[in-house]
């Protein structure tokens, strides 16, 4: 059984302790695709090193992160352009707008998001959207954007099931992780209205970890919870729900 975590921050500051310890697990759990969203510049150098060491399982992306969208983010915007130059990568990600810590650079956000999405374009590549209240602004760009040449994650998908219909018109997978588990996480009452090719499994470590773990560090072995969940949810054997969302990550990321 091969799974894929779609998101997972491994080069965070919260495995410097354990850091191969957590992947090996994961890897013996039967999670062996690891793909890695960036954040911004301070990053780089951590992603690229855990590509090094694990080449067959690790799959960077590249972007700044919309929390990350400060009064420099033309700069960050520039070092993702020359690094998309310079290596190759799997996606753009994770961009997006989240209004949840900050309101006050909503325009910057945007304007980033944006030009991400047209770099994304130029490198015939998916993009992976992070949206924490702003559904209306991050479908408002997808509207203004959307083509044959849009597609991509709706990472983290918390939202309705009409919005959920919404984001998959525009040529996004749902990524579904920990809070599938949460007794308030409403998303599995609804889920398997959605059919399973517009699903891809994740876990966003070190956040965001499932039931029984929640409050603690996340890690990808726990995509393995996710999993269950969802074949509770689906009604469905957990091998044949990894060999799907397995298959649509590669329909995303091409590997």
């Amino acid at each position: 059984m091969i799974l894929t975590d779609t998101h997972t921050h491994l080069y965070s500051e919260a495995f410097d302790e354990d850091r191969s310890e957590v992947i090996g697990k994961a890897i013996a759990n039967g999670v062996t695709r690891f793909f890695i969203p960036a954040i911004d510049s301070a990053y780089t150098k951590g992603m690229l090193a855990l590509e090094k060491a694990y080449p067959k399982h690790m799959f960077l992306m590249m972007g700044l992160h919309p929390t990350h969208v400060k009064e420099n983010y033309k700069e960050e915007l520039k070092h993702v352009e020359e690094m998309l130059e310079q290596h190759k990568f799997y996606a753009i990600g994770e961009i997006g707008i989240d209004l949840y810590w900050d309101k006050t650079l909503l325009q910057e956000q945007q304007e980033a998001f944006r030009s991400q999405i047209k770099l994304a374009k130029k490198y015939k590549l998916p993009i992976v959207i992070h949206c924490r209240e702003a559904f209306d602004e991050v479908f408002e760009i997808l509207e203004s954007e959307k083509g044959t040449d849009l597609f991509g994650i709706f990472h983290c998908f918390t939202g309705t099931l009409e919005q959920a219909h919404k984001a998959i018109s525009y040529n996004m997978k749902l990524g579904i992780g920990g809070v599938v588990t949460f007794k308030n996480g409403k998303i599995d009452t609804f889920l398997n209205a959605i059919d399973l090719k517009h699903i891809v499994l994740e876990t966003d470590a070190p956040y965001l970890a499932p039931t029984p773990y929640r409050g603690k560090r996340n890690e990808s072995s726990y995509l393995v919870n996710v999993l269950e969940k969802l074949a509770v949810v689906y009604n469905k054997d957990k091998e044949e729900i990894a060999k799907i969302t397995t298959a649509n990550s590669k329909e995303v990321f091409g590997v």
